[in-house]
């Protein structure tokens, strides 16, 4: 199997340079590397620019309801549990209308790979402010909520207790690649959160400054470490690759974690 196996006739209508199109490559790559038969592979997708990604794939391919993907695969993979199960959206669609089922997903750790293009703006409705818009953004923009801090969605998966957490940037596919293979080959639920601007309706120089504060963790990290974890995803700057990885089964960090106000994220649930 090569990439372009996985790949269907359809031609995507993502604008020129989205990060959707790095997404879909990263994800064709972790396949092939996998070497998943198409005939075993199933997509799903709820509404918005990221959610048509499903119809480019050579797989079984369910374009759903806006924030209803993961209940969605969540019946496909226990009905057909032989089924290599992934869906995809976007931050409106996942952290929005779609908020909700991810802290059901993860408790019920389904063997699913979520994968989340985050944008930071519903970009298939012309640019409105999302779960995740950043604050500046939005007061320079003059859009919806410019005194609310953005939603971190590394953050709310740990205090959702998913066992497997990380970030890729779609500018950087070898990287994106190896996490996203990783993630497939969890055998629970999985989140990866991708990040890359909108071409659209944000300045080019905005998605220079996300990449620019990207740092790739050193791969001695100690990703089975929660607390580890927690700092990882916490700050200005955004911390890529497996954030949080632990064994199928091991039982979540217990209330000790939450002594310390600084670390007061598992029964807190910090989310920002």
């Amino acid at each position: 199997m090569k990439p372009k196996d996985y790949r269907s006739e359809l031609e995507p209508v993502w604008c020129t340079a989205c990060g959707a199109f790095g997404v879909l490559k990263a994800i064709t790559q972790a396949l092939t590397d996998l070497e998943v038969p198409p005939e075993k592979l199933a997509m799903v997708s709820g509404i918005g620019c990221t959610s048509r990604l499903p119809g480019y794939t050579n797989a079984y391919s369910f374009n759903s309801l806006h924030g209803r993907s993961l209940p969605i695969a969540t019946g496909l993979k226990v009905a057909r549990p032989d089924m290599r199960t992934l869906v995809v959206g976007g931050d409106g669609d996942g952290f929005s209308i779609g908020l909700g089922h991810i802290f059901h997903a993860a408790k019920r750790n389904v063997d699913l790979t979520y994968i989340v293009l985050d944008n930071g703006v519903y970009g298939l409705t012309k640019g409105q402010a999302s779960p995740t818009t950043e604050t500046k953004f939005k007061q320079r923009r003059g859009l919806a909520g410019p005194d609310e801090a953005p939603l971190n969605p590394v953050m709310l998966l740990l205090a959702s207790g998913c066992g497997f957490v990380a970030r890729g940037h779609a500018g950087n596919l070898p990287h994106l690649r190896t996490v996203i293979r990783e993630a497939i080959q969890y055998p629970a639920f999985s989140f990866v959160h991708v990040l890359a601007g909108c071409v659209t309706y944000q300045k080019p120089e905005y998605a220079d400054e996300i990449y620019h504060r990207c740092d790739v963790l050193p791969e001695n990290f100690p990703n089975d470490d929660f607390i580890a974890a927690s700092e990882a995803a916490r700050g200005e700057r955004f911390s890529l690759g497996v954030i949080y990885k632990k064994s199928p089964g091991e039982p979540l960090p217990d209330g000790s974690v939450t002594d310390d106000d600084d670390m007061g994220i598992w029964r807190g649930i910090q989310v920002s």
